[in-house]
């Protein structure tokens, strides 16, 4: 659905890079997350995918369009979902679906549908300026659905929300994809990129690092680790033990036979750890 090929772009035609000299290509049916610090080359990529940058540079395809041509069929099966709500606060969250519903030449979602979906229903009828910052990113979260796409661009799309909101946000993210809509995630919450992509990408100065599934990259850099938690002459004691060290799955038998143990579970190297790890850097 991407493919993207030796991409750079300038904003100021001065040689300063904002993305510099990457490729990468996104699979049907694929969650593939886009993954940096803020500043690192993510909205600069998804702006040229999505048509609201020119391209300078590369050979890109997007959902079979070639990005170099202005083709007003290939934004029918896209949809966006902007970290910044752009919705129109003197329409009601209703009217703001209805009018974009109007921009397509193809079948359109029930708004009421996508309002309740959002956890918006009893606001139908709410004008956007009178709503939350919360509640302006769900609904052009919905609003991003209204074509039904193909391929989804969501930046951030559980920022601001509270964690009941953001768990129905991921479910929905979960349904559609299951259901071979693919998805470009752009974030810098590693939680949420580990939760739903099937491929990261870490970008940083502009430039891909390394591109993988997030199993394999916890295996390949994070530790094997078992946390153990049993009483010792009445008191609690907590061991982390590595399980590929021999001396240390000696002491785990130990444990287990000597003591009363209370908890054992394995840990492994969060995304983040790994990011730092990768790049040297974090991700604020």
């Amino acid at each position: 659905m991407i493919s993207v090929k030796n991409l750079s772009h300038s904003y100021n035609n001065d040689g300063i890079l904002a993305i510099n000299n990457i490729s990468f290509d996104v699979a049907k049916g694929e969650t593939f997350g886009f993954l940096g610090p803020s500043g690192s080359g993510k909205s600069t990529t998804q702006g040229i995918l999505t048509g609201l940058l020119k391209q300078q540079t590369g050979k890109v395809s997007v959902a079979g369009y070639d990005t170099m041509k202005v083709q007003n069929e290939r934004f029918n099966k896209i949809g966006v979902s902007f970290e910044q709500s752009n919705v129109y606060s003197k329409l009601t969250a209703r009217e703001n679906l209805k009018f974009y519903a109007k921009l397509f030449d193809v079948p359109t979602r029930d708004p009421d549908e996508l309002i309740r979906l959002v956890g918006l229903e009893g606001k139908e009828k709410v004008r956007a300026g009178e709503f939350s910052k919360g509640m302006k990113h769900r609904l052009t979260f919905a609003r991003s659905m209204i074509n039904n796409p193909e391929l989804w661009f969501l930046d951030e799309p559980t920022t601001g929300l509270d964690p009941t909101i953001a768990a129905t946000i991921k479910d929905i993210i979960r349904e559609r994809t299951a259901s071979g809509t693919t998805c470009f995630l752009t974030t810098h919450n590693m939680y949420i990129a580990d939760e739903l992509c099937d491929r990261v990408a870490f970008i940083i100065d502009g430039e891909i690092v390394l591109i993988d599934t997030p199993k394999k990259l916890k295996l390949q850099y994070g530790q094997k680790l078992a946390e153990i938690e049993y009483f010792k002459d009445g008191k609690l004691i907590t061991e982390t033990l590595k399980t590929i060290d021999n001396a240390d799955k000696s002491r785990i038998a130990d444990i287990i036979k000597n003591y009363d143990v209370q908890t054992m579970h394995t840990k492994e190297a969060t995304l983040e750890e790994i990011f730092i790890q990768v790049t040297g850097r974090g991700l604020a």
